[in-house]
């Protein structure tokens, strides 16, 4: 059967991913929250959360090989590379792409949603797994031996859209024992659950894991590319 150019163009080509977006901004979340960091958003994801706030980065995208990608993160002084989606790892050609950015010298991290498998991911990558909570829609895709493959340098991170998930997320973190394997974030759901009752919540739970805010929306609140 023939293939239209239409159908061709969505076919993945060796060492091309379809990309969205490359920008310069602050990590907003995790470990190195406040520092500088060149973002990678691939498109594409799987998953549909209910409070996804990168939908734009589900379809579209134009293809880059990883030379032209890591050149254009060299464009900007950071040593720092986050590469995000969407859903990065539901591009095979992403695991390529996280070697080349750690053989180049940055200190690469991965932001996935933790529905697909992880093990094939470079060593030196620092793995941050979205957990998804029941509020999310999602909690059905999860991927549950990635847990086995968390080690310290890989951060965990639940998004808290009631009490409910909250409850859940304390469940499943003493069942995993996560917070033995890598640090643990609870983030509110911004406009579902303030910070300070997320706080409260933890602080009386006497939970072992650590209050995430997205500093980002914080500073500029829902902005693409920030």
């Amino acid at each position: 059967m023939a293939v239209t150019a239409a159908v061709r163009d969505e076919l993945p080509v060796a060492g091309r991913l379809r990309l969205t977006e490359i920008f310069f901004s602050l990590q907003g979340e995790g470990l190195t929250a406040g520092v500088p960091t060149v973002f990678v958003r691939l498109t594409g994801c799987p998953l549909r959360c209910r409070y996804c706030d990168t939908a734009y980065a589900f379809h579209g995208g134009d293809w880059h090989g990883y030379d032209e990608i890591i050149g254009r993160v060299a464009e900007w002084p950071a040593r720092h590379v986050c590469v995000t989606g969407g859903e990065p790892l539901a591009q095979p050609n992403c695991l390529g792409l996280l070697t080349a950015l750690c053989d180049a010298g940055y200190e690469v991290s991965l932001e996935t949603s933790g529905a697909l498998d992880i093990a094939e991911v470079d060593e030196r990558v620092s793995r941050v797994v979205d957990i998804k909570t029941p509020g999310s829609g999602e909690a059905k895709r999860n991927l549950w031996e990635n847990v086995a493959l968390l080690s310290a340098r890989d951060q965990v991170k639940f998004v808290i859209c009631d009490r409910r998930d909250f409850d859940w997320a304390l469940e499943r973190i003493d069942r995993h024992a996560l917070t033995g394997r890598c640090p643990v974030f609870l983030s509110p759901s911004w406009g579902e659950v303030e910070p300070g009752e997320l706080a409260d919540w933890i602080l009386a739970a006497r939970a072992p894991v650590r209050l995430q805010l997205q500093l980002h929306k914080v500073l500029w609140g829902d902005v693409p590319g920030r």
